[in-house]
């Protein structure tokens, strides 16, 4: 799709990566601190231990600047970030049974900002169920609810949308910051289908209910989404976390195009191994250099890239790694286990409407003229992302698949599965012609556990990734329940004389058997990895780091990233992340004062 913008943004990148070089092939100066990975969590860590000037912080970035990259500022351009870009690490699954044995693409960001610099931009807290679970199963009362909250309100800066419309009835002020450092909004541009979808929460009511804002910790029911925009452009953890006021700190040095490889044992602390040393190539040259912290090094690689770098590094399940033909070092079982992750499936319905942004994704010519009009004035639809309202629905509690499987949310108040709505087919494929809604399900409360295995000892191969998607009966139920919530919804009287048919299969879907095919043909992912060096209480077999995110039997290395959620969260994972970012900075400090 978007051929002519694919091609300008394209040039434009390769433009972008020749100048991701760092200014010097070494990294002699000595650092207090080296963080891996300049995603959301890094570049949290990264602002956070900087404001301390007497702190060194490295921050090494595998994939190259996203400043100034057209395609990743506009919000709606969000579902051409990825894949098959300069951005994304281009990943493939290995296969999916659940998915009828298909491999599929799994997005990952490969550019400073990482994942926030390409994902689909919702701002979706979690639920005080998701929260108060991280606390109980890992012992730490830090991480619940209510003690999070101050790292909300440090993220958070919420901004009036671009038309300076009257937010009180799309919104509650109440639970937002305004002194944080990441911008959010909602959208700034209406959509057509707006009424349609807030007439049919009050009348069908239940499930559908309207939820002024589902970041109140209850996060039931349909709602508008909230975004990471500033204006109409895109707020990454790059634009805000790494903005030029704070890259210019000389106790920050960022190096781009950067990959790390793993990491070096530099002597024994109580007995533990200690690994400081950090081995990465530099993409300019192919060199391999090595750098040292004096105090700690965090890794935060990402889902994937995180148990990849430990893996190398000779920290994970002995027989694994000599399996591969890495020397195991430390004996760590879970590191690239427990990994879950949203499945995603991508609805479409024929409506009785020229009204779509449909044209966009198939007409080049009318993409240019939008793609103008937004660089003229700020203003227009591309200022929001694909969708301007999401609903999160529970399973009923006499569902038969309890009677097999426990309820896998972490409560009352937390959704099994998503609905996601928008006014054209950016989740799935679009015909030639005709206008469509889009009307998208994500399984949020997934009970397939995958992995991340190496595929060889080459530290720069690419690892092996099992999201596991739909793998279990309660995941297939739940999408089922998802794609049959999606038909219930559109037969809202609102809906009357605008919705025609489904399409691409989901017309013919009309048993459970049918839908499940259905499902299977179709779901994707929605990339919101998380538990692959997943927290556990300290002292415990089980997990990769403890509360305080210090890897468990070694020395100098913590992990500050999706990958330590033990739990996938009811919720798109980007703000979950920075608040664990948050909080792990102040963890750092105090530890390190």
């Amino acid at each position: 799709m978007l051929a002519l913008i694919n091609t300008l943004v394209l040039a434009l990148a390769l433009n972008r990566l020749s100048l991701a070089a760092p200014a010097a092939n070494s990294t002699n100066d000595p650092y207090d601190f080296i963080v891996v990975g300049g995603g959301n969590a890094g570049a949290v860590l990264a602002n956070r231990l900087t404001e301390n000037p007497n702190y060194h912080v490295l921050l090494i970035e595998a994939g190259p600047d996203d400043e100034g990259v057209l395609q990743l500022e506009i919000p709606f351009l969000c579902h051409e970030d990825t894949p098959n870009t300069p951005w994304d690490w281009n990943y493939t699954t290995v296969a999916q049974p659940g998915l009828g044995g298909r491999s599929i693409p799994y997005p990952r960001g490969h550019v400073l900002g990482g994942s926030s610099s390409v994902n689909y931009l919702f701002y979706t807290r979690g639920t005080r169920d998701d929260f108060n679970r991280y606390a109980k199963v890992t012992g730490d009362q830090g991480w619940s609810w209510n003690n999070m909250q101050q790292y909300f309100k440090k993220n958070e800066n919420f901004t009036a949308p671009v038309d300076h419309h009257d937010v009180s009835n799309q919104v509650d002020l109440k639970v937002h910051s305004t002194s944080g450092i990441m911008p959010v909004s909602v959208s700034g541009f209406p959509t057509p289908i707006d009424g349609r979808i807030i007439n049919a929460t009050s009348q069908l009511k239940g499930d559908f209910s309207f939820n002024l804002d589902i970041n109140s910790g209850n996060g039931l029911g349909f709602g508008w989404v909230q975004t990471t925009t500033n204006g109409p452009r895109r707020s990454s953890s790059s634009t805000s976390y790494l903005a030029p006021n704070f890259r210019q700190r000389p106790n920050l040095h960022i190096v781009l195009g950067a990959q790390v490889s793993r990491l070096l044992q530099t002597g024994t602390v109580k007995g533990l191994p200690e690994f400081r040393s950090v081995e990465y190539r530099l993409e300019s040259d192919g060199s391999i250099q090595h750098v040292t912290a004096t105090r700690e090094v965090i890794l935060s690689a990402g889902t994937v890239g995180t148990p990849q770098i430990l893996l190398n590094s000779g920290i994970g399940k002995t027989t694994d790694l000599k399996a591969v033909g890495i020397k195991p070092i430390v004996d760590l079982a879970d590191v690239g286990e427990n990994m879950s992750d949203h499945a995603l499936l991508g609805n479409g319905f024929l409506v009785n409407s020229t009204d779509t942004f449909d044209d966009f994704t198939r007409n080049a010519t009318i993409a240019a003229q939008d793609i103008a009009f937004w660089q003229k004035t700020g203003t227009g639809f591309l200022v929001d992302t694909i969708a301007s309202h999401l609903g999160f629905i529970r399973l009923p509690n006499n569902d038969p698949i309890f009677k097999t499987t426990q309820d896998p949310s972490a409560g009352p108040h937390s959704a099994h599965y998503e609905l996601i709505v928008a006014n054209s087919l950016a989740l799935t494929t679009s015909p030639p012609t005709g206008n469509f809604l889009g009307l998208a399900n994500v399984v949020l409360t997934p009970t397939s556990r995958g992995y991340i295995k190496l595929r060889s000892n080459n530290f720069f191969d690419t690892p092996l990734i099992d999201p596991a998607l739909l793998k279990t009966d309660f995941d297939k139920v739940a999408m089922r329940a998802a794609v049959k919530s999606s038909l219930e919804f559109l037969t809202a009287p609102s809906w009357a004389g605008y919705v025609i048919s489904p399409i691409n299969g989901l017309e013919n879907a009309t048993t459970d058997a049918q839908i499940d095919a259905y499902v299977q043909k179709n779901t994707a992912t929605i990339f919101h990895p998380v538990g692959t060096a997943s927290m556990s209480p300290k002292g415990a077999n089980n997990g990769v780091v403890d509360p305080d995110l210090k890897v468990k039997k070694i020395a100098g290395v913590r992990v500050v990233d999706a990958s330590v959620l033990p739990f996938v969260p009811s919720a798109h994972t980007q703000v979950p992340v920075y608040v664990v970012a948050e909080r792990a900075s102040d963890l750092i400090k105090a530890a390190n004062h």
